[in-house]
């Protein structure tokens, strides 16, 4: 969502459908391809930590939550988002579930290494241009093991899906901010770009169905370059 100014019961209820938006179009599956890639490079640990930034309700971990009990690995995954209403409905989604755990919080202020992946779906393109760098400087700083990105494919195809999606409710977030978000979304020139401005090699991309990127940051394989260290420290 770009625009919290209202809140409350209206951000609630468009979090909740959103949440069917996200299983209509897939959403959770560029998060577990790139988390996979992770875990088997990291030597497939029995024991695995997962932070999701701007996780809003956090229902595309159900998905996560899943894999780790087919692959029995012990799973903690932290949800964090700016906004109460959020958090709210994530507690709520997964009241009965001991392995995640709920806080707000800010990006920029998550403790250094908390936690083995970072996961950002549907996060970036809320962000200007210009702030990206930070952004995803601060996701590495806060892995271990490296970040996963998940996000929007800008194609006037998905643009047109996604208008259609949301015309069937009358939710301010949804129907505005649904078409909003494909527009603010990238191309693979964004993805170059972002990658050169933080100074990283070896950057894994990969297009996935339902016009998505899934774009892989391991901290081992894709270390910057001697001008851009400033994330790892």
């Amino acid at each position: 969502m770009d625009d919290f100014t209202s809140g409350g019961s209206e951000l609630r209820e468009a979090l909740r459908q959103l949440r069917r938006l996200n299983r209509v179009f897939a959403a959770a599956a560029p998060t577990l391809h790139g988390m996979k890639r992770l875990w088997e490079a990291a030597g497939k640990p029995d024991r695995l930590s997962v932070l999701d930034v701007g996780a809003g309700s956090g229902d595309i971990n159900r998905r996560v939550l899943q894999w780790a009990d087919d692959n029995g690995i012990q799973l903690s995954i932290t949800l964090v988002d700016i906004t109460e209403e959020a958090c709210e409905e994530a507690r709520l989604l997964f009241r009965s579930e001991p392995r995640v755990m709920v806080r707000r919080g800010d990006l920029f202020e998550l403790p250094e290494r908390s936690a083995d992946i970072v996961t950002g779906t549907q996060f970036l393109h809320h962000f200007d241009r210009d702030k990206l760098p930070a952004v995803v400087g601060s996701m590495l700083r806060t892995a271990r093991f490296g970040v996963v990105i998940n996000d929007i494919h800008r194609h006037w195809l998905a643009w047109a899906a996604v208008w259609l999606a949301t015309r069937t409710t009358s939710n301010r977030y949804i129907r505005h901010d649904g078409p909003l978000s494909v527009a603010k979304g990238f191309r693979a020139a964004d993805w170059r770009e972002l990658e050169q401005s933080l100074g990283l090699t070896g950057v894994y991309r990969s297009w996935r169905p339902l016009f998505r990127y899934a774009v892989v940051i391991d901290r081992q394989a894709a270390g910057p370059k001697s001008i851009g260290r400033s994330w790892l420290t």
